[in-house]
């Protein structure tokens, strides 16, 4: 496997699709999953221990727990050379300001789709 990309999203069904499309693109990577905020920063902590370090984290805004612009936060505490983006139904939100303010270097809308999303990737992630 090539690089990594954690994916922090409360719902199943965008990991279960984004990886589809990853895999369905070719693209060279291990998916880690997590589902809460704490569960993404608990993860991208354990990664880098693992020498594991994700070359993306798509972060969603809204979690069960701490919000996607918090464990940005808390991620680019741990790791100030992180590569967060987010990707969410609110981009152009107020939610989605305090994204790029925690850190994240885009905010990726989701109206573009699943192949606009891995369009993106490959770009992000040299792929």
């Amino acid at each position: 496997m090539g690089k990594r990309i954690l994916i922090v999203d409360d719902e199943k069904d965008m990991h279960d699709l984004m990886r589809i499309y990853i895999t369905k693109a070719g693209l060279d990577v291990e998916i880690y999953s997590a589902f809460t905020g704490e569960e993404g920063v608990k993860m991208y902590e354990k990664m880098l221990k693992e020498r594991k370090k994700p070359a993306l984290v798509v972060m969603d805004l809204k979690l069960p727990d701490i919000d996607g612009a918090e464990a940005t936060e808390r991620i680019m505490g741990i790791d100030k050379n992180a590569n967060v983006y987010g990707f969410t139904a609110y981009f152009g939100t107020k939610q989605a300001e305090k994204l790029i303010e925690a850190g994240a270097k885009d905010v990726i809308p989701r109206p573009i789709g699943f192949e606009g999303f891995v369009e993106k990737l490959k770009k992000i992630i040299g792929a």
